[in-house]
């Protein structure tokens, strides 16, 4: 089959639309389940090259969780905590201990768990077959579909049980390599260029620019995933990881500091969340998990108690919250450390290492290139970070 027909396009008044291929050859992909439209295809095409790329990368199965053209979440197979098991809400299903023997799993449960409220909805891509573990915590989440070189049976028709049956499942051909050359049509002209088929590894950071030089090896694979990351996030963009997860993604944003202060944002609520007052949050029964996170967005903002009230509270919380300062806050994020970040092009002012450094960070990699790179460097000096300079530049559009 080389064309498939699509609902409709980015919007419900954009018809026609489908998917085809211009040689008229088969198109690489099958779907098992569902009806996906145009921007899920984008997502699943997207997220697809990103996890088969970490998986080249670190070796580990990866898993991501799309939204809206860039990524909500990356991680890779790592086993999980007693503490991300909880934050993550892995132990509502039962799985308990045994969902650290998917690293498939493992890898999906960091992904979606990162940054909880912008996964809801989410596309998933998966490097590997989906196991039955991956496809009963997937099938527990608010999510529009997944993408995957094959799924087990079992696995298979527990994902065709949700969304009334409507999910979105496709298989993607994992031997498929396309056309060197890509092209989009943008108001009725036709774009071309040459696909960014750079391959990032180890080596990706060697030109360490900063005095200290003693990048660890769990920070190189946190910073190919972060670079791998924003190879197909919307730039501007910059990315958080830490512990083989992106734990804060900053997208689509006109300038550099505001990419590093919202991702910077997004990892310090990761790491708030694991604070012993989120994990002391008594909750009350049969609250729907979606409403847990945004609870915790809350709690952990500035004024939850203005914005929460007496009444909402109590629909929320078995036992009423003590207010979480300010000061508490910030003395449990000084404990974050060994934070990798990356940034898809050059820092053009040392802010974004200042604002970086509030968040944990350690590591950093970057193209290199600005007129102040001295300035950025010396920022880094200041706070004993290690830097590399890519020399590449990672825009994606």
């Amino acid at each position: 089959m080389n064309e498939l027909e699509l609902k409709y396009g980015c919007n419900p008044n954009q018809k026609p639309s489908r998917i085809y291929m211009n040689d008229g050859s088969d198109l690489p992909v099958k779907v098992l389940n569902g009806k996906p439209g145009y921007i899920n295809f984008l997502d699943a095409f997207n997220g697809w090259q990103l996890v088969t790329e970490l998986k080249k990368a670190t070796g580990l199965a990866a898993a991501t969780s799309f939204k809206h053209v860039s990524p909500a979440g990356a991680a890779v197979g790592l086993p999980l905590t007693d503490v991300e098991r909880s934050i993550y809400w892995a132990n509502d299903f039962g799985m308990g201990d045994t969902v650290n023997s998917s690293p498939l799993a493992c890898a999906y449960i960091r992904a979606r768990g990162a940054d909880r409220m912008s996964s809801f909805g989410d596309f998933i891509a998966l490097s590997d077959v989906c196991d039955a573990a991956t496809a009963e915590f997937i099938k527990h989440e608010v999510s529009d579909g997944v993408i995957a070189p094959g799924y087990e049976p079992q696995a298979l028709e527990i994902l065709k049980t949700k969304k009334r049956g409507t999910y979105n499942i496709i298989e993607m051909d994992a031997a498929y390599v396309p056309n060197p050359i890509e092209r989009k049509e943008v108001f009725g002209i036709t774009f071309e260029q040459g696909r960014n088929d750079l391959h990032i590894d180890a080596e990706f950071f060697s030109n360490i620019v900063t005095e200290n030089k003693e990048l660890t090896d769990a920070a190189k694979i946190d910073l190919a995933i972060a670079m791998i990351t924003l190879k197909y996030t919307q730039s501007n963009s910059v990315c958080y990881v830490k512990g083989g997860q992106a734990i804060g993604i900053g997208a689509g944003q006109q300038s550099r500091i505001h990419c590093t202060r919202l991702a910077g944002n997004k990892a310090d609520n990761w790491f708030l969340r694991q604070s012993p007052q989120v994990l002391g949050l008594q909750f009350c029964e049969n609250i729907k998990r979606a409403d847990r996170d945004n609870a915790i967005d809350l709690y952990i903002g500035e004024d939850y108690m203005d914005v929460l009230g007496d009444d909402v509270w109590a629909n929320t919380f078995r036992v009423k919250p003590p207010v979480f300062t300010p000061q508490e806050k910030r003395a449990w994020l000084d404990q974050n450390t060994n934070v990798t970040l990356g940034s898809d092009a050059f820092f053009p002012f040392s802010d974004n290492i200042e604002r970086a450094y509030r968040s944990g960070v350690t590591y950093v990699a970057q193209p290199g290139g600005s007129k102040r790179d001295q300035e950025v460097i010396d920022a880094c000096n200041a706070h004993n970070m290690v830097m590399a300079f890519t020399g590449i530049r990672l825009f994606h559009h």
